[in-house]
């Protein structure tokens, strides 16, 4: 038993209990002053009680988000000397968590603005940095731009050289799990940091990149082929090529 529960706090004490067996995770149930165990590694306990509580590790529980802060603190992940969150940018981006080239976690987002997870797990590994593929320009802005709204555009990444990163992966799963395991090989690679405002001065599409989303445009909806002008808005990262066909779709009707 690494955890033990010191609140007076019938509601808090609910909570905890509840959430503690939930992750199947023993603990010890101690009133303020008790002596605490030789094998706890950290105590939960509410903010009234927080003083009266002399131990080094204490998480504040205000809600079941405290789960994270403590398994944190019982896999060590404060421990790790490098933590990288890694990035390989896509239609539906893959994502991993990678410590002292150690894998902790994996994620396939739903977009390449689907960035609330990489935000979560920010705050979940203190300390951790971004990494991020090279590729796939367009869904790339789409994330550094949703990145730079909430981080600041001068937060620093790290730009990754994904060349050989995609292995080849025979099922019918087999883009989801190349995308992630894309991500983890990323998080193992060097990279040039940098920061998101640098990574987002996007150049003029030329006529042929237009022409290829357009075309694109085209397999994607089956008749609907966009206009040039939001060709050019998908190419600078403004818009999903999704978004852009459901706009053209809604100028023709």
């Amino acid at each position: 038993m690494r955890v033990a529960v010191i609140t007076e706090d019938a509601r808090v004490y609910y909570l905890i209990v509840k959430t503690l067996k939930a992750y199947g995770i023993g603990f010890h149930s101690l009133r303020p002053g008790e002596k605490i165990p030789f094998d706890v590694e950290a105590v939960l306990t509410d903010e009234k009680s927080f003083g009266k509580v002399d131990f080094p590790v204490k998480i504040v529980v205000r809600d079941e988000s405290f789960v994270d802060e403590l398994l944190a603190v019982l896999e060590g992940r404060e421990r790790f000397k490098q933590v990288f969150i890694a990035i390989d940018p896509g239609e539906r981006p893959g994502l991993s968590v990678v410590a002292d080239n150690r894998v902790l976690e994996v994620h396939r987002l739903k977009g390449p603005r689907d960035v609330g997870i990489i935000i979560d797990l920010l705050e979940r590994y203190p300390g951790a940095k971004i990494k991020i593929g090279h590729g796939a320009k367009r869904q790339r802005t789409l994330t550094l731009k949703a990145l730079g709204q909430l981080l600041g555009y001068d937060y620093p990444v790290i730009l990754v050289n994904e060349a050989r990163t995609t292995p080849r992966v025979g099922n019918t799963e087999a883009s989801g799990v190349q995308d992630i395991v894309a991500s983890i090989n990323i998080g193992l690679r060097r990279g040039r940091e940098t920061t998101i405002a640098d990574l987002l001065e996007v150049k003029e599409p030329t006529k042929r990149e237009l022409e290829d989303i357009k075309r694109r445009s085209r397999e994607l909806s089956g008749n609907v082929t966009i206009s040039t002008s939001l060709a050019r808005e998908v190419a600078l990262g403004n818009m999903t090529l999704e978004e852009a066909i459901e706009k053209q779709r809604r100028r023709k009707g």
